[in-house]
């Protein structure tokens, strides 16, 4: 069964990985302003670095640099290039594992546009001498490709980009103090806009997101490692012994002794929080 569904959107189903057939940089232009094709039984996946016409399936579309398509097999495309124009390119197979998303076939990437760049070209790099770790770097731009924007169906959310920003900060500091100002002006917003837009985007606090986060991960680490109860506080940003026994007693249950002592015995069963990104 085909992927495409419409001229604008294709469903795309990334559970398993892709299997690129190949792997470049596109040079247009300079012999032809017009090339109109199609790829029967493959995917185009295209990061831009150039102005043109764009038709997909009938649709027409104005790229700009910083665009990205994904076209699904045998769907007809036609560019109307300004001149020498240059992309990164795959043509790819995918499989039919998991949960189909909707996916804009052109679409900007913004911030996620230099992302995007760095994964295609380590691929290109990586192909075709070591295909596994350039099919690797493919499907980790796929997935990013696909959360650009949010579904039309409503089963999943996308984070806006200033959440999503915050939200990767917090992950990558969590050992670190954290502050919602340092964390808003990192995003690019102000400290009451991002306060607005994560609760809107999460239902929770970032004070509260942070809280979470550190004690998941410190529940983590107590079942799963034997770093010691200091350097685990230490891992996820509490160092006071004092406190971070408080808070794990408040969020997880338990002091900490106790909660280690669960993995040999039956589990602490807590709902956790997650968010999809």
């Amino acid at each position: 069964m085909t992927a495409f569904q419409s001229v604008q959107t294709a469903l795309v189903r990334l559970d398993g990985p892709p299997e690129p057939a190949a792997v470049g940089i596109g040079v247009h232009g300079p012999a032809g302003h017009v090339d109109e094709f199609q790829l029967p039984d493959m995917w185009q996946f295209h990061l831009y670095h150039y102005e043109a016409d764009l038709t997909v399936g009938g649709v027409e579309h104005r790229i700009r640099p910083g665009h990205v398509s994904l076209v699904p097999p045998g769907t007809p495309v036609r560019y109307l290039y300004r001149g020498r124009s240059e992309h990164l390119y795959v043509h790819l197979r995918l499989g039919a594992q998991g949960a189909a998303r909707e996916v804009a076939t052109v679409q900007r990437a913004g911030v996620q546009a230099a992302v995007l760049d760095g994964q295609l070209r380590q691929a290109l790099s990586a192909w075709p001498h070591t295909p596994g770790r350039a099919a690797a770097e493919v499907w980790a731009a796929l997935w990013n490709v696909a959360e650009l924007a949010p579904l039309r169906d409503g089963k999943a959310q996308v984070l806006p980009p200033a959440v999503a920003a915050a939200v990767a900060l917090i992950e990558a500091r969590l050992a670190e103090p954290l502050t919602v100002p340092d964390i808003a002006k990192a995003a690019g917003v102000s400290h009451n806009h991002l306060t607005r837009l994560f609760r809107t985007a999460t239902g929770e606090t970032v004070v509260g997101y942070i809280r979470t986060r550190r004690m998941e991960r410190a529940g983590h680490l107590l079942r799963a490692s034997t770093l010691s109860i200091s350097r685990v506080a230490a891992a996820v940003g509490i160092p006071d012994l004092q406190a971070f026994n408080k808070a794990c007693r408040r969020e997880l249950g338990a002091c900490p002794r106790t909660v280690r002592a669960a993995r040999r015995g039956t589990p602490m069963n807590r709902p956790a929080v997650r968010i999809d990104q």
